[in-house]
């Protein structure tokens, strides 16, 4: 069974940077795409940034210039380094990831709060 342990949130006013962490309980090499998604308040979850096996990202255009997703596959993490902050990206922050087989495994998610 595969579990994600999601670290790093927190309150930072806005334009500061957070760093977030997903630890993952196997090799993330069992893992076709490493994705981070947020759900701000009352609205619905939307994906953020996503990396694949080989390295090859995207990033919504909200956060594109100032998150950046990386994986370390020694320690079986994927990461997301957010800078310059903004009120809007507030919101729970998961990590998913999508083994060989297609099957989606979601963190319980960490809470990023930007304060004005």
């Amino acid at each position: 069974q595969v579990q994600l342990v999601e670290s790093g949130g927190g309150l930072v006013q806005a334009g500061g940077s957070l760093r977030l962490s997903c630890a993952a309980s196997v090799s993330i090499f069992r893992f076709n795409a490493m994705d981070w998604y947020r759900q701000p308040p009352g609205k619905q979850r939307e994906l953020v940034a996503d990396i694949s096996r080989g390295g090859n990202t995207n990033y919504a255009d909200s956060v594109k210039g100032r998150f950046t997703i990386s994986r370390d596959n020694a320690k079986n993490t994927v990461n997301l380094q957010m800078n310059s902050l903004k009120t809007e990206d507030t919101a729970v922050y998961y990590c998913k990831v999508t083994d060989y087989w297609g099957r989606d495994y979601w963190g319980q998610g960490t809470q990023v709060t930007v304060s004005s």
